[in-house]
């Protein structure tokens, strides 16, 4: 009899292995995927209340942080050779080639965002350990459903130590750029109106 808690092993891709396959046209036009932990993962499709978030903080930030960092919304992040997620949002270094020649990695990464409309259990969970272990600082998720924003600081091999969750009326500042006064109700959609 087989124990029903075996773990089957698994064939991990690296991000080599993931262009390779994107490049070879494995990966449908539409197929919207992402590499995490070496497994290849289906991106949540993205309702209005999600596009809404992110192209509310995506201005935000652009707006507040001008030159002094790059913006880049749903682009690759290379993590580490078996992980290259792409996150809502990243705030990075700015890179004199526009990153022309590689994603940014940890050490270029001020802050990443997740905007959950359900996915909020991986982005909580499987992302932010994956984050964590590659040394991200400063990892938000901004739940739309519960109009809260969950921030994931002090990242260790196990996972953030310094997880605290903000209600929409709350203010916070990134950690590299403690100017910048971000108040919860301006980067989640508006209310609808009745």
């Amino acid at each position: 009899m087989q124990n029903a808690e075996t773990t089957l092993p698994l064939r991990l891709w690296t991000v080599e292995e993931y262009h390779r396959m994107a490049e070879a046209g494995i990966f449908g036009v539409d197929e919207r995927v992402e590499l995490l932990e070496g497994k290849i993962i289906w991106m949540i499709a993205k309702g209005t209340a999600h596009r809404s978030a992110v192209g509310r903080t995506d201005k935000l930030l652009q707006n507040r942080l001008g030159n002094r960092a790059w913006v880049s919304i749903q682009d690759p992040i290379q993590l580490n050779e078996r992980s290259e997620p792409e996150p809502d949002i990243a705030v990075v270094k700015v890179d004199p080639l526009d990153y022309a020649d590689h994603h940014p990695t940890p050490s270029e990464v001020y802050l990443i965002i997740e905007v959950a409309n359900s996915s909020l259990k991986l982005d909580c969970e499987t992302k932010a350990k994956a984050y964590s272990q590659a040394g991200i600082k400063d990892y938000w998720v901004l739940d739309v459903i519960s109009r809260q924003l969950h921030i994931f600081r002090e990242p260790t091999q196990e996972g953030y130590k310094d997880v605290v969750i903000l209600a929409e009326d709350a203010t916070i500042s990134p950690l590299e750029f403690p100017d910048v006064q971000i108040m919860i109700l301006e980067i989640l959609p508006p209310l609808s109106r009745c």
